[in-house]
C-alpha cells in the first residue's frame, strides 16, 4: 500500500513502523472474511482493511474524528486477520499505534476516561482486584441480571506440591487469575510435579502489561514489563528452564517483550531472554511423556475453546487439542474456531453490546455437539464464557489434573 506520511510522522519511530506495516498490505480483503466485528456489523471500517485505511489517513494528515476512534475501539485485537493475511501484515502492532495516535488527538467523554482509568488502576493490581472481587462475590446473591453474571463464583485452590525437583520453571500468576481462578496455577504445578518439574511463582511479578498497553497507556504497560523482568531475573540467572504461561493472553504479551523493549538499553537483552523462555503450558506438556500421569479415561464430551491469543497471536492453534487427545479426553465437535468469544481483555466491559453478540455466537458453536463442559486456555475467555454457559467452564489443565 503506497503511503505519503506527513513530516511529523516521517520523523517519529511510530510513524516509521506504521509506514513499514502499511506498505506490506496489498488491500486484498482476505482479512474481512475472518474478522468477527466485520461479520457482525458489515461495515468496511469495522474490518481490518477499513481500519488500515483509517490509520493510513491519520498518518497522511487527515482529520482525526470521534468516528475514527469508534471504529478503532471496536477492534477486538484478536488478530484473526494476521492468521488469514497472505502478506504477513502486522495488524496488531498497527492498530496499537493507530489507537495511541487517536487517543492523543480526540478527547474522550469524562465517563469513558474514568472507566478506562479505573480498569488500568484496578485490574492489573492483584492487591486491589482481589479484595474487590471478594466484596462482589459476597453481595452476588443480592444482585441480578448482567451484573450477577459478571461476578464469578468463588473458587478454591488445592495445595501446591511440597516436593522439589532439579527441573525448575517459572509461572506467571498474573492479575485477575489468582483471585478469580486460583486453582489454575496450582493444578499446573501438580501436573508438572508428577513429570518431575517444579513450578515457581515469582512473588513480585504481576500484570504482564497488556491491560495498560492495549488501552494506549504504553509507558505504563512498559513499566509493568520491566518490573516483571526484574522479578524473574534472579530465577532465570539461577537456571529456570522456562517461563510458563497458563493464560495465553499474558503469553502473547510476554512473547512481545523483546520487541517492545528493543530500544531500552537497560532491558533489551533481558527482555529478549524472557521472550525466548516464554512458553505456553501446552508447549511444555506436549514435549513431556504424559504416560507417567496415569490418566483416567473420561467418556464425557469436552468442548475446547481456543483463545485468539493462543491461535492468532502465539500461532499455537491445535496444540492444546493434541495434549488433551494424547491424554484421552473426548473432544466434541465445534465450529467457527477462529472467531473470538468477545472477551478480548477489557473489550467485554468497554464494548458490551458487541461482546454479548460474539459470546452468544461462540457458545452456540461450542455447544454444537452437546458437551458436558467447556475448557479453555485463557482466564479472560474462561470468565466471559462462564457468564452465560449452561455447562461448567474451566482451564484445560484442571481437567487434565
Amino acid at each position: 500500500m503506497q503511503t505519503n506520511l506527513i513530516a511529523k510522522f516521517q520523523q517519529s519511530a511510530q510513524g516509521q513502523e506504521a509506514e513499514s506495516i502499511l506498505r506490506s498490505c496489498v488491500h486484498c480483503g482476505f482479512c474481512t472474511a475472518t474478522c468477527p466485528t466485520y461479520q457482525e456489523l458489515h461495515d468496511e471500517r469495522d474490518g481490518p482493511r477499513g481500519r488500515i485505511y483509517l490509520i493510513k489517513q491519520i498518518l497522511e494528515g487527515a482529520e482525526i474524528t470521534e468516528k475514527t476512534q469508534t471504529h478503532l475501539d471496536r477492534c477486538l485485537s484478536c488478530r484473526s486477520c494476521e492468521t488469514t493475511c497472505p502478506s504477513g501484515v502486522k495488524y496488531g502492532r498497527l492498530v496499537d499505534i493507530g489507537r495511541s495516535l487517536v487517543e492523543d488527538a480526540v478527547p474522550r467523554p469524562a465517563k469513558d476516561r474514568l472507566m478506562r482509568w479505573s480498569l488500568r488502576k484496578v485490574l492489573p493490581h492483584a492487591h486491589l482486584f482481589g479484595p474487590l472481587l471478594k466484596v462482589g462475590q459476597a453481595v452476588r446473591p443480592l444482585t441480578t441480571g448482567a451484573l450477577k453474571a459478571k461476578i464469578p463464583l468463588k473458587q478454591v485452590s488445592s495445595p501446591w506440591p511440597a516436593s522439589s525437583h532439579n527441573r525448575v520453571m517459572l509461572v506467571l500468576a498474573g492479575c485477575a487469575q489468582p483471585s478469580a481462578a486460583p486453582n489454575t496455577n496450582a493444578a499446573a504445578a501438580r501436573v508438572l510435579d508428577k513429570l518431575g518439574i517444579t513450578l515457581v511463582e515469582a512473588p513480585k511479578a504481576g500484570c504482564c502489561g497488556a491491560v495498560s498497553y492495549h488501552l494506549s497507556a504504553h509507558d505504563e504497560g512498559l513499566d509493568f514489563m520491566r518490573r516483571n523482568i526484574d522479578a524473574w531475573w534472579p530465577a532465570i540467572e539461577a537456571g529456570a528452564e522456562a517461563l510458563v504461561m497458563t493464560a495465553s493472553g499474558c503469553g502473547a504479551m510476554v512473547s512481545e517483550y523483546a520487541y517492545l523493549l528493543r530500544d531500552d538499553p537497560a532491558y533489551a537483552e533481558k527482555a529478549k531472554r524472557v521472550s525466548e523462555l516464554c512458553k505456553d503450558l501446552s508447549q511444555i506438556l506436549l514435549g513431556e511423556d504424559l504416560s507417567t500421569l496415569e490418566l483416567a479415561k473420561r467418556d464425557e464430551k469436552v468442548a475446547f475453546h481456543c483463545p485468539c491469543t493462543l491461535q492468532h497471536a502465539l500461532q499455537l492453534n491445535g496444540i492444546v487439542e493434541q495434549v488433551l487427545e494424547k491424554a484421552g479426553v473426548n473432544l466434541s465437535k465445534t465450529k467457527d474456531k477462529h472467531l473470538c468469544c468477545g472477551s478480548a481483555g477489557t473489550y467485554s466491559i468497554l464494548q458490551p453490546k458487541l461482546s454479548k453478540s460474539l459470546l452468544d455466537n461462540k457458545l452456540k458453536a461450542l455447544m454444537l455437539d452437546a458437551p458436558t463442559r467447556i475448557v479453555t486456555a485463557n482466564i479472560g475467555c474462561q470468565l466471559h464464557l462462564g457468564t452465560k454457559s449452561t455447562v461448567p467452564v474451566q482451564h484445560w489443565i484442571e481437567l487434565l489434573e
